[in-house]
Protein backbone atom coordinates (compact mmCIF):
# COMPACT_ATOMS: atom_id res chain seq x y z
CA UNK A 1 0.00 0.00 0.00
CA UNK A 2 2.87 2.37 0.41
CA UNK A 3 4.33 1.95 -2.38
CA UNK A 4 1.22 2.67 -4.52
CA UNK A 5 0.64 5.91 -2.37
CA UNK A 6 3.86 6.69 -2.94
CA UNK A 7 3.90 6.24 -6.73
CA UNK A 8 0.58 8.49 -7.32
CA UNK A 9 2.84 11.09 -5.37
CA UNK A 10 5.64 10.97 -7.68
CA UNK A 11 3.10 10.72 -10.90
CA UNK A 12 1.26 14.34 -9.63
CA UNK A 13 4.94 15.81 -9.08
CA UNK A 14 6.61 14.41 -12.09
CA UNK A 15 6.23 16.81 -14.85
CA UNK A 16 6.53 14.98 -18.24
CA UNK A 17 5.71 17.95 -20.37
CA UNK A 18 7.36 20.73 -19.13
CA UNK A 19 6.78 23.98 -21.31
CA UNK A 20 3.02 23.12 -20.25
CA UNK A 21 3.71 21.46 -16.71
CA UNK A 22 1.60 18.47 -17.92
CA UNK A 23 2.66 15.87 -14.51
CA UNK A 24 2.94 12.05 -15.54
CA UNK A 25 -0.46 11.58 -13.29
CA UNK A 26 -2.40 13.68 -15.83
CA UNK A 27 -0.80 11.53 -18.69
CA UNK A 28 -1.70 8.27 -17.10
CA UNK A 29 -5.12 9.32 -16.86
CA UNK A 30 -5.67 9.97 -20.56
CA UNK A 31 -4.59 6.69 -21.30
CA UNK A 32 -6.95 5.02 -18.62
CA UNK A 33 -9.56 7.02 -20.16
CA UNK A 34 -9.15 5.58 -23.32
CA UNK A 35 -6.18 7.15 -25.33
CA UNK A 36 -3.73 4.53 -26.91
CA UNK A 37 -1.28 6.59 -29.01
CA UNK A 38 0.88 10.13 -28.11
CA UNK A 39 -1.59 11.67 -30.86
CA UNK A 40 -4.55 11.14 -28.21
CA UNK A 41 -2.61 11.98 -25.24
CA UNK A 42 -1.75 15.20 -26.95
CA UNK A 43 -5.22 16.14 -27.78
CA UNK A 44 -6.50 15.20 -24.49
CA UNK A 45 -3.53 16.73 -22.24
CA UNK A 46 -2.10 19.28 -24.30
CA UNK A 47 1.38 17.49 -23.78
CA UNK A 48 3.43 17.88 -26.61
CA UNK A 49 2.11 21.48 -27.77
CA UNK A 50 4.51 24.06 -25.98
CA UNK A 51 7.11 25.86 -27.38
CA UNK A 52 9.85 22.52 -27.61
CA UNK A 53 6.72 20.67 -29.81
CA UNK A 54 7.38 18.56 -28.01
CA UNK A 55 11.13 16.96 -28.64
CA UNK A 56 11.54 16.68 -24.84
CA UNK A 57 8.35 14.99 -23.69
CA UNK A 58 6.92 12.96 -26.54
CA UNK A 59 9.21 10.19 -26.16
CA UNK A 60 8.57 10.07 -22.78
CA UNK A 61 4.65 9.73 -23.29
CA UNK A 62 5.18 6.81 -25.85
CA UNK A 63 7.22 4.95 -22.99
CA UNK A 64 4.32 5.63 -20.70
CA UNK A 65 2.11 4.49 -23.03
CA UNK A 66 3.75 1.53 -23.74
CA UNK A 67 3.77 0.58 -20.15
CA UNK A 68 0.54 1.32 -19.57
CA UNK A 69 -1.37 -0.02 -22.53
CA UNK A 70 0.59 -3.88 -21.37
CA UNK A 71 -0.90 -3.51 -18.10
CA UNK A 72 -4.43 -3.93 -20.03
Amino acid sequence: MEKKIDSKILDKITKICLCKAIPKSKIKKAIHNGATTVEEVQKVTGAGTGGCRGNRCIPMIEEILRQELEKK
